[in-house]
């Protein structure tokens, strides 16, 4: 198997540490290349980080592999390309983890979450929210965007969905760090302790939404967990530890994508000034194709792994029975085949077939249309009321090859802004 190639996915501090433009030069090398290129396994805190992975930078590739989930297995683990210890699933083995029949019991119960009436509900919250982080961006004059604007409004919007009390918001924000930035030593200092970090927070997560579960079947509310605990399809519920492993895909999944969408698309408003003065000019216009932008060109979930159940061919490049494969969505969001000037940030870009939330098929991101609302309405909202908003320093990164993720992001306003 060939080893070498025009850039190393597996070197985190290299690779996936250097300058955006270089990594998307690499990836276009990688395109470039006949065939799909094998790597060997990143350094891993797991026990058993197994073999190496097969990487898929192209959207054609992605798109196909995403259609055939029979083949390209998802339940021996999505979201990381080392193989993870077996105690991982008591807290990390929800949907995303799972393949049918599971995947689509799982999916249809906690879909009862996700009905029109409760996501129309959710976008007044959505409005209101966006509106007190403005007021409050306005009277400081300046931030860190991650924590107070980005992070805080998918944040708010997921707790309250769910029922958990403004007083846990800190424990699910700090625990959340953990799961997405275990890699990154601001979050786990302890190299050697990765495994124990990730069990522990997941744990503290898990216990959460099993107290308020146990409450919520004895004294339902009008909240998502209500609705869960209480959903039965064809006679079966969730499981208590179901139910808390959905949570965390919730939390983590839904907060990632909008906390980094949204930092990422103000560090591209400040750099880009002629597309935030187009946005300006046409906010209804534009609004939409900026949102699908942002999510395009930032991609917040680098990549979801899959494990071949047979032998395949993809690309025109023989894979075998389970052979892991990386579905590189930050590279395919960049394929010139698909993309005008793939690397160039175009709000107004159209067509955009981007797999920013996935693939097609089952995976396909549950909170896609969530996410696209929290987006929408706190630019919006911004740049209606701060349109001068720009980052003021560099972004610090999150040390990762699976979200592409920002820690801190100080932004400024001139005083005052528009009430």
């Amino acid at each position: 198997m060939p080893t070498q190639h025009a850039a190393d996915l597996s070197d985190i501090d290299g690779f996936w540490n250097a300058p955006i433009a270089e990594r998307a030069a690499g990836f276009a090398r990688l395109r470039a290349q006949p065939g799909i290129p094998f790597f060997e396994q990143p350094e891993s805190a797991f026990v058993d980080p197994g073999p190496g992975y097969y990487a898929l930078t192209r959207l054609d590739d992605v798109v196909e592999a995403s259609r055939v989930p029979g083949v390209f297995r998802s339940g021996p683990g999505a979201t990381s390309v080392a193989d993870t210890p077996a105690e991982f699933n008591e807290f990390f083995g929800s949907m995303i983890n799972a393949d049918d029949p599971r995947h689509a019991r799982l999916r249809r119960i906690v879909s009862r979450g996700f009905t029109p009436r409760r996501l129309a509900a959710l976008s007044e919250e959505v409005e209101r929210t966006a509106a007190v982080i403005v007021d409050d961006l306005l009277e400081a004059g300046e931030c860190d965007a991650v924590e107070q604007i980005s992070a805080r409004l998918p944040l708010k919007i997921i707790c309250d969905m769910m029922g958990v009390p403004e007083s846990q918001y800190r424990l699910v924000y700090e625990k959340t760090n953990v799961i997405l930035g275990a890699a990154d030593p601001e979050y786990v200092p302890d190299a050697g302790n990765i495994v124990a970090a990730l069990l522990g927070a997941g744990a503290e997560l898990a216990a959460l939404m099993r107290d308020l579960g146990e409450r919520r079947l004895a004294d339902p509310t009008d909240d998502v967990t209500s609705a869960l605990v209480n959903a039965e399809i064809d006679g079966e519920r969730l499981t208590p530890d179901e139910l808390g492993s959905f949570f965390i895909l919730l939390v983590v999944a839904g907060n990632e994508t909008t906390r980094n969408a949204i930092s990422w698309g103000l560090q591209l408003l400040t750099e880009h000034p002629e597309q935030r003065a187009a946005w300006l000019a046409d906010p209804a216009g534009v609004t939409p194709t900026a949102v699908e932008e942002i999510v395009r060109w930032s991609s917040p979930v680098i990549y979801m792994r899959r494990t071949l159940a047979q032998p395949s061919v993809l690309g025109g490049t023989e894979l075998p029975a389970d052979a892991k494969v990386a579905l590189f969505y930050w590279a395919a969001n960049r394929d010139p085949e698909h993309f005008t000037d793939p690397d160039a940030f175009d709000v107004r870009r159209s067509p955009n077939p981007h797999v920013g939330f996935g693939g097609p098929g089952p995976h396909f991101c549950l909170g896609a249309h969530l996410a696209r609302r929290e987006i929408s309405v706190m630019f919006t909202e911004l740049l209606r009321r701060a349109p001068d908003i720009a980052v003021t320093g560099e972004p610090r990164r999150l040390r990762s090859m699976f979200i592409n993720g920002i820690k801190y992001l100080p932004v400024s306003v001139s005083p005052g802004g528009s009430s």
